[in-house]
């Protein structure tokens, strides 16, 4: 491959993560109801796994904060943000953690669903495996929501979009 550079030396995380980096993913936040109230985190290591049984997974750092607030949670909801929540984005990824009541419905409490995704994937906990230094999370599909839109997406350390064919 033409200007692709090998990683001789001792193996640099640093340099493994920028490398990672080009691959173009989605954005999404997962919310759940924990201990300390509603949370969300901003992920975007997100996949299908199965349509029989329909089973998706995460992956959180172990090291996070909100580790055992989700690792404890039996209902999660996965969000595929819109582009225009790239604030919200940030938010859940290094900022304030808690939702507001204002951000989610609260006519069904469990599990929190934002208002304003693209696609709504509600989840049940199947399976958590630790894998180096993240949890991997895989939820059972038990309901899902969906409306059209430009979908936020994530590149080699910045925002972008992906645009939505059907509109």
């Amino acid at each position: 491959m033409t200007g692709l550079i090998e990683n001789t030396e001792a193996f640099d995380p640093k340099a493994y993560r920028r490398a990672l980096g080009g691959f173009a993913t989605g954005v999404c936040v997962v919310t759940a109801h924990t201990k300390d109230g509603p949370l969300g985190i901003t992920v975007n290591s997100f996949t299908s796994v199965s349509l029989d049984p329909p089973l998706v997974l995460w992956c959180m750092d172990i090291k996070s904060d909100r580790h055992d607030a989700f690792a404890g949670a039996d209902r999660f909801a996965v969000h595929m943000l819109p582009v225009e929540d790239k604030e919200m984005s940030d938010r859940f990824a290094w900022g304030v953690a808690r939702l507001s009541e204002d951000e989610f419905e609260t006519a069904n409490p469990e599990p929190p669903c934002l208002r304003n995704a693209v696609t709504r994937l509600d989840c049940d906990m199947h399976q958590q495996i630790v894998m180096g230094d993240h949890l991997v999370i895989v939820g059972h599909v038990r309901g899902f929501a969906t409306r059209p839109g430009d979908a936020l997406t994530y590149f080699r350390g910045k925002y972008g979009q992906a645009v939505d064919p059907t509109i």
